[in-house]
């Protein structure tokens, strides 16, 4: 009895110590908006090719195939751009590594608005995706690395946001039908000139100086970082320990080379599965080729792109919808709850096309199918792609973590892109949807199998269960369980 109530003053300071940690600063929310306008270029970029397509195709006379191929581009692009990334963001740092990405984004918009040619489009938009893959490697690490524990999924889901609101802007301009394409995709340079300005402004990581032996830069920016009278020196003691620890670790347990690591392994199968869920859950196949599927199924271009338009804007509302409440509801209960309902909705939309049940008549079920699909895709799964990678691996393996996880999404997205429209030619569009909604059924089921509830844990605790070999979702659930003193022992 005696030992509880002498813990009880030392609790509430804790407590007042890490609410003050927790609270924005301007630099934090700088951050985030380096996230959001990365993420927006990444939206628009992606998703203005959708309605563009339609303009290409009369201007350079393409068949499906370079559709595919030009659509699918950027996509290649992305995936070199992650792997390289990886290296850049060790080597020079989060900060620098994103001020060149923001150039790359100005050089690939300006080339691919002026390509003379479908083959020339397809390679400057090959250089706009190292961008594109190079900074959903790199920005999402550095938010996370930057954030307070407690906000770190609501700050890093910027992200998320950003890309809403870039496919919103995408469809919108694709659906005025009176912008050129060439303008349209040469526009996207303005938001990443202002993506270059703001990070002039910010900070490097501090877990990255850190691991470069700058610790006096690394105590300076958490202070600017956290708000005035937040324990900095707990958060940096908790840092130079774990630095410490990897320190000690042969090289071949760093870096590339450690996440062969057995103990590292689970990490790279959640966020790695994760990552190839939410492509194979059906988002890119609808967000770049539904005007395509729309018009050869009796759709007018002006109705196909107004379902985009509603497409996108669904996908914005997920996500901010989802900002607010993942750190609330928890990373994973929120997925398995949503995955369910986006499943159905592409059953019962390949049932639509199938029994025939696709004619004018119709067209507002087969609407309605998209829209809840959205719903439920984007406020779901959808949300974890990035957050994960950001979240779930070790210091010492963290940027080639984060370059596998992006890798092995963009080169999923690339797989899709190129062969959706071959699919749904060689077994119908119905067929298709079931298709995809089977994969949806395979990631609920991965989903509760392996990955944990992250919520609300700090990166270095995450790291603890990794390293105990306890990083199954029953290990997690059980130290949610354990009594505050048991806790309080164990650390």
């Amino acid at each position: 009895m005696s030992a509880t109530a002498d813990n009880k003053p030392d609790s509430r300071s804790d407590s007042r110590s890490d609410s003050k940690s927790q609270r924005f600063t301007a630099v934090v929310l700088l951050a985030a908006a380096v996230s959001a306008i990365s993420s927006l270029l990444y939206g628009y970029d992606t998703g203005i090719i959708s309605g563009a397509l339609l303009q290409i195709r009369k201007d350079f006379h393409t068949g499906s195939g370079m559709e595919q191929v030009i659509a699918g581009s950027i996509l290649l692009g992305a995936a070199l751009g992650a792997l390289i990334c990886s290296r850049l963001s060790e080597q020079l740092g989060r900060r620098r590594t994103v001020l060149i990405l923001a150039c790359i984004f100005v050089v690939g918009t300006l080339t691919s608005a002026a390509a003379p040619s479908a083959l020339l489009l397809s390679a400057a938009r090959i250089i706009l995706g190292f961008a594109v893959g190079g900074a959903t490697q790199t920005v999402p690490m550095y938010v996370a690395e930057l954030a307070p524990a407690k906000h770190r999924g609501t700050l890093v889901l910027t992200f998320q946001v950003g890309i809403g609101v870039g496919i919103v802007v995408s469809t919108l301009v694709g659906a005025s039908e009176s912008v050129s394409w060439r303008v349209s995709v040469g526009s996207a340079c303005v938001p990443a000139v202002v993506l270059f300005l703001v990070m002039l402004m910010l900070p490097e990581s501090p877990r990255w100086l850190v691991k470069h032996d700058r610790r006096d830069e690394a105590q300076e920016v958490l202070k600017r970082v956290r708000a005035d009278g937040a324990d900095i020196d707990s958060e940096l003691q908790e840092i130079l320990d774990l630095d410490k620890e990897e320190r000690g670790v042969s090289e071949s347990r760093r870096g590339w080379h450690g996440l062969t690591q057995q103990w590292v392994r689970p990490a790279l199968i959640v966020g790695c599965g994760i990552a190839i869920f939410t492509q194979l859950s059906g988002i890119e196949m609808i967000i770049y080729y539904a005007p395509t599927i729309l018009t050869d199924n009796g759709f007018s271009h002006s109705a196909a792109l107004r379902v985009s338009v509603a497409l996108g804007v669904t996908y914005l509302v997920m996500m901010i919808i989802g900002l607010n409440i993942v750190d609330r509801i928890g990373r994973r209960r929120l997925t398995l709850t949503m995955i369910p309902g986006a499943a159905a909705a592409l059953a019962v939309l390949g049932t639509l096309f199938v029994t025939g049940n696709s004619g004018r008549s119709d067209i507002p079920f087969i609407i309605a199918c998209l829209i809840v699909f959205m719903f439920f895709n984007a406020g779901g799964l959808q949300l974890m792609g990035w957050l994960t990678g950001a979240e779930i691996y070790p210091l010492a393996v963290r940027s080639a973590g984060t370059s596998v996880q992006a890798t092995m999404l963009w080169s999923t997205n690339m797989l899709i892109t190129l062969t959706v429209l071959t699919v749904i030619n060689t077994i119908g569009v119905g067929q298709t949807m079931w298709l995809y909604a089977a994969f949806n059924v395979a990631a609920w089921i991965f989903v509760w199998r392996r990955m944990p509830e992250l919520t609300g844990r700090s990166l270095e605790k995450i790291e603890a269960h990794l390293q105990d070999g306890r990083f199954r979702p029953a290990d997690f659930a059980a130290d949610d369980e354990q009594p505050a003193e048991r806790v309080s022992a164990d650390r």
